[in-house]
C-alpha cells in the first residue's frame, strides 16, 4: 500500500506514491525497494508499492496513460526513461507517454507531481547554432504545461537548462559520488590518475581527481564538426605513464570519443584503463566498438549506472560493462522532499 495520512497539516506534503511508465516501471520499482529500507524510526506505515497505472499504445500510435486508484491529495512521483534499449519505443514515443502520465496525475487532483526523469530528452539542443529550435526549452515548456511542479534529472547535459522553467523547479542529481564509491570499493585505485575524454570533461575529471585524492590529465581534441563524432587530431595534457587510468563522462553515445582517448593514453604508456559515466547510452554501434576495445586491451571495464536499462542478457553477453544503481540516490531524494528535509548535500 501507498503510504497514507488521515488528515494534512498545514505545510505539510501530501501522501507518498510513486508510479513508472512503462519504460520507467523497472527503475520505478527499484526507487520503491530502496524507499522500504529508508524508514525512521517514528515511522509507522504500510510498505510503499507502485501505483496501479496502464499504458495504453494504440495502433494509430497515440499513447494513453490510465492512473487506475485515487491519488488525490498525494505527493505523487512519476518515473521515466527516455531511452530505452530493451524495447522498440522511441525517446518520442516515452516522451509522449510521460506527458500523458503527468497529466492523467494532474486530473486525478494529485497535490504535487514529480517528474523522475535520469536522461532529460533533447538536452543537447539546448542552443542557436543556425536556424534551428532550442528544443531542450520545448520540453521544459512541454513538461510544465502538462502539470508537473518538479523535475528530477541525472547529470543534465547543459546547465543553461535550469532556466527553461517558469513554473517547475528542475532537481540536478550527480552519479559522481555513486561511481566513485563503488570504484573505491572494487577496484585498485593504487597507481591511479583521472583523465577526462575531452576539455568539456575538464570539471567533472577536476571532481574525480580531488575526491579521489589523484593527479589529473586532460585530452584535448579538435572536432570537425562538418561530420557527425568525427574528431580531427587529440593530444595529451598530463603524464600517464605507467599509471592506472579512469575516465568519467556525463555520457557514452556512440563510443569513439573514448575509445580515440584510451589509444591515446595507451600511446602515452596508460596500464589499465577504466571508463565511468552516469548516462551509458551505447547508441548506434557502440556496444560493438567498446567491446573490441575491450578485446584489444584499450579498455578494462565501462562503468555505467541503470539510468539506462541494458537488462541481464546485456550484462551476461558483455563482461566489459559494470552496471551500478543509481536508485537508492534518487529514493534518498524523494524521501527527504516529502519528509520535508534538505536535498541540497544529496545534490552534489
Amino acid at each position: 500500500m501507498k503510504n497514507s495520512t488521515t488528515s494534512k497539516k498545514k505545510g505539510e506534503r501530501g501522501a507518498l506514491s510513486i508510479m513508472g511508465c512503462a519504460s520507467g516501471k523497472e527503475l520505478a520499482q527499484r526507487i520503491v525497494n530502496h524507499l522500504n529500507t529508508i524508514k525512521d524510526n517514528d515511522e509507522d506505515c504500510p510498505p510503499l508499492r507502485l501505483t496501479d497505472t496502464e499504458e495504453v499504445h494504440f495502433a494509430n500510435g497515440e499513447i494513453k496513460t490510465l492512473i487506475n486508484e485515487n491519488i488525490r491529495g498525494d505527493d505523487h512521483y512519476i518515473v521515466q526513461c527516455m531511452d530505452d534499449p530493451q524495447s522498440e519505443r522511441s525517446i518520442n514515443d516515452n516522451l509522449m507517454a510521460l506527458l500523458t502520465a503527468i497529466n492523467a496525475a494532474y486530473q486525478s487532483d494529485a497535490d504535487s507531481i514529480t517528474v523522475i526523469i535520469p536522461q532529460y530528452p533533447y538536452s543537447r539542443q539546448e542552443r542557436k547554432k543556425t536556424r534551428e529550435g532550442i528544443t531542450a526549452k520545448q520540453i521544459a515548456q512541454f513538461i510544465e504545461v502538462s502539470g508537473a511542479h518538479r523535475v528530477i534529472t541525472l547529470d543534465v547535459h547543459a546547465e543553461a537548462i535550469m532556466g527553461f522553467f517558469s513554473t517547475a523547479r528542475l532537481e540536478d542529481l550527480h552519479a559522481s559520488r555513486t561511481i566513485i564509491n563503488h570504484f573505491n570499493q572494487h577496484y585498485d585505485t593504487n597507481n591511479l590518475i583521472i583523465t577526462s575524454a575531452d576539455v568539456g570533461g575538464a570539471e567533472k575529471a577536476r571532481f574525480y581527481s580531488k575526491a579521489m585524492h589523484t593527479d589529473l590529465a586532460i585530452v584535448d581534441k579538435a572536432r570537425d564538426y562538418s561530420k557527425t563524432s568525427v574528431v580531427e587530431s587529440m593530444r595529451l595534457v598530463g603524464d600517464v605513464e605507467g599509471k592506472n587510468v579512469l575516465i568519467p563522462d556525463d555520457m557514452i553515445s556512440t563510443g569513439g570519443t573514448i575509445v580515440n582517448a584510451a589509444k591515446l593514453l595507451r600511446e602515452h604508456g596508460a596500464k589499465k584503463i577504466y571508463a565511468a559515466c552516469s548516462l551509458p547510452f551505447f547508441n548506434g554501434r557502440a556496444s560493438e566498438i567498446l567491446g573490441k576495445a575491450h578485446a584489444d586491451g584499450y579498455i578494462e571495464r565501462i562503468i555505467g549506472t541503470d539510468s539506462v536499462m541494458h537488462g541481464g542478457t546485456f550484462l551476461k553477453e558483455n563482461p566489459w560493462y559494470d552496471e551500478i544503481s543509481i536508485a537508492p540516490l534518487f529514493a534518498k531524494v524523494i524521501h527527504n522532499i516529502n519528509a520535508k528535509r534538505s536535498v541540497s548535500e544529496l545534490l552534489r
